[in-house]
């Protein structure tokens, strides 16, 4: 019997990630690698210490669905100093196997088929594919580099009848940029009299830059209250392969959230929500990382001064874009091609996250390394 997986797959034009094909082509030829989202360097001992002591002490069967109670406290208490609003530990938060998750499920719970959701683009390649499996239909807008600002009335112009859902994503995935205050409430001023839900990708909102701060919607009276915030663990504490994250929002929204999350996953590593519920009493464990990772940009930056690539200082994430345009007029593929086989360097050409694959030739560095190691890569930059 042959299936016809081209006339019955929901997905039928999604392919291999721009992840998975750089990360092959950089092992494959052993290039220094600056493509993907994670660091070279191992997590904080301690808070390995806490998981192993939490498998040693019996917390090794499943976790409550909603996720570990006093996890969710902590996660609870953390939002309201940070933000001044409280999620109600119980019924507005749960925990997920990292923010993709919480994300799919968001969108899951929500969109229905024909419902029309706005991504901002470069976006984050699991949005789409997300909307798109439940039937939705999303509607981009383009952000324009080098400064990817939104446009607010642009973004008007976007809303329609049909519109259920908008994805934003601050600190920003590739750009580094941040929604500012008056971002957000331009926002909450267009959205005030509509049913429009708001998906916010935060998992970066530790690492901010220059002594800016992070505006999640959790700031904002209206946002809030139709919002979904989608928050990592992993991103934060250099455990990307543990898979943990979170999602907060209003307990109307949480419960139908939770319909869809049982049934997809139920509950996820109990072990490890048992240490940071522990570590998370510590907040110098995440408010430390901005100076962090500001350290490891400005080195980055440092070093490229005197290139020839353009570049506009990342405001957060630890992500650098880098514009080539007076290196080579080559598309932004070929190039980070030709980075990898000739020069052993890999990043990620942006034009895969833009609106009909526009080639504004920058590509994405991830400086989440050792300084060793983004010292080779300014080497390797300087000399083009």
């Amino acid at each position: 019997m042959n299936i016809d997986t081209k006339n019955s797959s929901k997905l039928p034009n999604v392919k291999t990630t721009i992840f998975t094909t750089v990360g092959n082509l950089a092992r494959k030829h052993k290039a220094l690698d600056l493509s993907q989202g994670f660091p070279n360097f191992e997590a904080d001992p301690n808070l390995i210490s806490l998981v192993n002591n939490a498998m040693m002490e019996g917390h090794n069967q499943y976790a409550p669905m909603q996720g570990y109670f006093g996890l969710r406290e902590v996660i609870s208490e953390k939002i309201q100093t940070l933000h001044g609003h409280q999620y109600h530990p119980e019924n507005e938060l749960t925990i997920t196997v990292g923010a993709t998750q919480a994300i799919y499920t968001a969108i899951s719970a929500f969109v229905h088929v024909g419902d029309e959701v706005i991504v901002l683009k470069p976006a984050y390649d699991c949005y789409e594919p997300a909307i798109l499996v439940n039937g939705g239909k999303p509607v981009f807008l383009q952000l324009d580099a080098p400064d990817y600002s939104i446009d607010w009335e642009a973004f008007k112009a976007k809303i329609t009848k049909k519109t259920k859902m908008l994805i934003i994503n601050t600190p920003h995935n590739p750009s580094g940029k941040i929604l500012s205050q008056n971002d957000m409430l331009c926002l909450q001023e267009i959205l005030k009299d509509t049913n429009i839900l708001v998906l916010s990708d935060e998992v970066y909102e530790h690492i901010v830059f220059d002594g800016q701060q992070h505006q999640s919607v959790s700031r904002f009276p209206d946002l809030v209250q139709r919002s979904f915030v989608c928050a990592s663990f992993g991103k934060t504490f250099h455990v990307t392969g543990w898979k943990m994250g979170y999602c907060a929002a209003p307990k109307a929204l949480m419960e139908e959230f939770r319909k869809v999350h049982q049934f997809a996953v139920f509950c996820v590593d109990h072990p490890v929500q048992r240490a940071f519920a522990e570590y998370l009493k510590t907040p110098e464990h995440y408010l430390g990382l901005n100076d962090f990772y500001q350290r490891k940009r400005d080195l980055f930056l440092k070093g490229l001064a005197d290139s020839k690539f353009k570049f506009i200082p990342s405001q957060g994430t630890y992500f650098q874009l880098l514009d080539y345009t007076q290196i080579t007029q080559e598309s932004d593929e070929d190039f980070a091609k030709k980075l990898i086989l000739e020069h052993k360097l890999a990043s990620i050409p942006i034009s895969s996250f833009n609106v009909n694959d526009r080639d504004d030739k920058v590509l994405r560095f991830c400086f989440a390394k050792k300084e060793e190691t983004l010292e080779r890569a300014v080497e390797i930059l300087s000399s083009l």
